[in-house]
């Protein structure tokens, strides 16, 4: 990774909870660690029934060097919400903050995307952290109000990444987040031995992307049901 581009990894947690059935948070720091990101996207950070307290500490993420972002309505209060709808951003200390909010998306499960402005080494970027629904349709739906909230807003150059949940083509997702382009992507799920790209990047005409992959190292491969993903983005030109 060069001065010149931003690591931006996504990962889904699974709750800290590993297929050897431990909840271990410690051990997913470890993997978050092991990515070398300057930004790290979270899904299921939070466990499930509410108030969803954060399954990753707050106190355990700060002292590893992380700042949590403030997407959610669970604040810095301990024990707290990481995030929103289990969706939540970890940046580097030497990235700024400009903006953050979140949105409620529509189908029958309960589900949310957080959209964070960042001042970064590569320029303002904006990064869009996402877990999509089980079904097409909805994801479908999903992605098209993301872009509809987009619309309305200053445009930035942007990175929108998650667990998008599509074990197909990704063409009608391609095709619905008009402006914004999918990386090839990595096979990510299951850890144990993956086989659906279902973690995965798309990036807006202003960046491009220098390399992306998979982090296989120990304990990826038991700390979750999914392996972390990355890209390495620098702006055009």
């Amino acid at each position: 990774m060069s001065a010149s581009s931003l690591r931006i990894a996504s990962y889904n947690l699974q709750k800290c909870v590993g297929l050897d059935l431990r909840r271990r948070p410690d051990r997913s720091l470890t993997v978050i660690a092991g990515l070398g990101a300057d930004v790290v996207v979270l899904q299921e950070a939070d466990k499930r029934l509410p108030p969803r307290p954060a399954a990753l500490p707050h106190g355990m993420i700060e002292d590893d060097g992380w700042q949590i972002v403030p997407v959610g309505t669970g604040g810095h209060r301990p024990g707290g919400s990481l995030g929103w709808h289990g969706n939540a951003m970890l940046v580097r200390p030497d990235l700024r903050i400009i903006e953050t909010a979140h949105l409620e998306l529509p189908g029958l499960e309960p589900r949310g995307a957080i959209r964070v402005d960042l001042d970064t080494r590569i320029g303002t970027v904006r990064v869009i952290g996402l877990h999509l629904g089980l079904i097409r349709r909805h994801r479908l739906l999903q992605v098209a109000a993301i872009m509809r909230a987009l619309r309305d807003l200053p445009h930035l150059p942007t990175v929108m990444a998650g667990d998008f949940n599509e074990w197909g083509s990704v063409m009608p997702l391609d095709t619905m987040a008009q402006g914004l382009r999918f990386l090839p992507g990595i096979a990510s799920y299951p850890a144990a031995r993956p086989v659906a790209r279902l973690d995965r990047f798309a990036l807006s005409d202003e960046l491009m992307a220098l390399d992306e992959g998979s982090y296989l190292a120990s304990p990826a491969r038991v700390a979750s049901d999914h392996l972390p993903v990355w890209a390495d983005i620098a702006a055009r030109g």
